[in-house]
């Protein structure tokens, strides 16, 4: 995988916006960023739950990598881009954009029914 299939699933996500900064390709919703590439473009940093990614880069370490000493308090993990194909890319960078958008923009994207939104009933 590349940068340029990165950011092909990446800017098909509603209110994600990339940035280059620090020499680095990121991509983000607001100010949040939840997928951002090495500067060389072989590795690739995503919003990954914090409690899960010990057990994801044990699943297949050569693959995933924990996050830099000073990425860790982030809930961030990182991948080796030539690792993925193209669904897993999109899994990936679609489940991260969904820890950094709204619940309700990610469920109307997604076509997924928003637990959070409840139904308004009328007045009685």
């Amino acid at each position: 995988m590349t940068t340029e299939d990165v950011r092909r699933v990446a800017m098909a996500l509603p209110r994600t916006s990339e940035h280059l900064i620090r020499d680095r390709v990121k991509f983000r919703v607001g100010r949040i960023v939840y997928v951002a590439l090495s500067r060389d473009e072989t590795l690739m940093g995503f919003a990954f739950p914090r409690e899960e990614r010990a057990a994801l880069v044990a699943s297949d370490p050569d693959r995933f990598l924990m996050p830099l000493p000073s990425d860790e308090r982030f809930n961030w993990v990182r991948v080796r881009l030539s690792a993925l194909d193209t669904p897993e890319l999109t899994e990936i960078v679609t489940d991260a954009w969904r820890m950094a958008v709204p619940k309700g923009v990610a469920a109307a994207h997604l076509g997924l029914v928003n637990p959070a939104v409840r139904p308004r009933r009328g007045r009685r």
